[in-house]
């Protein structure tokens, strides 16, 4: 491991402890994990000590590595692939509170979020939270009504970040959310920075074969343009838009292609037949986390239509391996996509359409478009700066809570 900072350390010459939980955890693939499985390699850099506390895909409760998996039962019913904790093993909680973490942060608002102020109640330590989710994108879930369901969330966000020390956000956007819900925490905006080693654009020959031999295995040919979304197949991500947006724009040397599973898969399916395009949208499925990166080096665009980001992660994975970007406007990626530059927001099926042809049509354009995006994301998301950033937020809830622990903290003002 890359050696960084001095280690992080408590007045007693012990590394900082910090305990992270989240109700999703590897091998699930979404935001969550990727932000969270980054913050730890990056604490961990740091010199801190770090464990989390997570959901088990079964009833077995256990601990590897650092990871403690609390024994779960299904919640597809309610959301695909989640589940609910059970009550969390007394010779697990026993064990964490030996070790006694420093400080706490949770990232999910349910099962983990209460053993976390469980934990932190019991140790008398900071909890801090990060909101990674803007629920009411995703009333569909649970109410007929989006103004009761905003309502319902409004409710459940304030009385779940009341009970923190501070809360980090990936955006502006979503500082607003929550303050538009009552929330009065201190907020952090910190966007979830990238592994800039792993996500780059292919540099050898092997790198450059492998993705010609993923584009081959999925049918599309060497003159055929990919438009490439990675993502989740569920109906907040708003593919059935970017299927319209592709049929409508007729580029016919384009393709595009849907990285991802999820619930709403039969229906894009569907969608795409219904608009005379299931020849030009393939279905790749899920592909392994750890490979992610190979299969964003075959495209040529990345395109979406998600209003449901609070940062749009896989944009900036991306643009990091060299796609620029072309998709629908939101305030969460003002600091992601440049207009001009790094790629484009669109308006409407007009404007899609006229980026779309000008993109294509313009390889030195895109060729530009790709190289300033590359140089954007090593500028604004590098991992390490994430990690510190968060750390900072620790060291303010420890003063907050005890200003006379923080004197022996010192090692974390640096």
């Amino acid at each position: 491991m890359r050696k960084r900072h001095a280690e992080r350390t408590t007045g007693s010459g012990r590394p900082l402890r910090v305990l992270l939980t989240t109700d999703w955890w590897e091998p699930v693939v979404n935001g969550v994990v990727a932000s969270v499985a980054t913050l730890r390699r990056e604490l961990i850099a740091l010199g801190c000590d770090v464990r989390v506390l997570t959901l088990a895909s079964g009833l077995r409760t256990r601990n590897e590595d650092g990871v403690y998996r609390i024994g779960s039962v299904s919640a597809g019913m309610v959301y695909d692939r989640a589940r609910i904790g059970m009550p969390a093993s007394k010779r697990v909680l026993r064990e964490i509170l030996r070790w006694h973490p420093d400080v706490i942060h949770s990232h999910c608002e349910f099962s983990s979020h209460m053993w976390a102020r469980k934990i932190a109640r019991a140790l008398d330590v900071p909890i801090v939270h990060t909101y990674h989710t803007i629920y009411e994108d995703y009333t569909h879930y649970y109410s007929p009504s989006r103004t009761v369901g905003r309502k319902v969330v409004a409710t459940f966000s304030r009385r779940v970040l009341d009970g923190t020390d501070a809360v980090v956000v990936p955006t502006e956007k979503v500082a607003r959310l929550l303050a538009g819900y009552g929330v009065t925490r201190p907020q952090y905006v910190i966007p979830t920075g990238l592994d800039l080693d792993r996500f780059r654009p292919a540099r050898t020959e092997a790198e450059l074969r492998d993705a010609a031999e993923l584009r081959a295995g999925l049918g599309i040919r060497s003159d055929q343009r990919v438009l490439l979304s990675v993502a989740r197949l569920a109906k907040e991500k708003n593919l059935d838009e970017v299927i319209d947006l592709v049929a409508g724009a007729g580029r016919e040397d384009s393709v595009l292609v849907l990285v991802g599973d999820g619930p709403y898969r039969e229906e894009l399916v569907a969608h795409a037949a219904a608009r005379g395009v299931s020849d030009r949208v393939v279905f790749a499925g899920v592909v392994d986390p750890a490979e992610v990166q190979r299969w964003y080096r075959i495209g040529d665009l990345f395109v979406s239509a998600s209003l449901s980001e609070t940062q749009g992660l896989t944009f900036i994975e991306a643009m990091a391996c060299g796609l620029p970007l072309l998709c629908r406007r939101d305030p969460s990626l003002a600091r992601v996509v440049v207009d001009g530059r790094t790629g484009w927001q669109y308006d409407g099926a007009a404007d899609f359409a006229a980026h779309l042809d000008q993109m294509l049509g313009d390889d030195l354009l895109r060729a530009a478009m790709s190289h300033e995006g590359v140089a954007h994301v090593h500028a604004t998301f590098g991992s390490r700066a994430f990690g510190s950033s968060v750390l900072s937020v620790y060291r303010s809830a420890i003063e907050r809570r005890s200003p006379l622990r923080v004197l022996a903290l010192e090692p974390l003002a640096a």
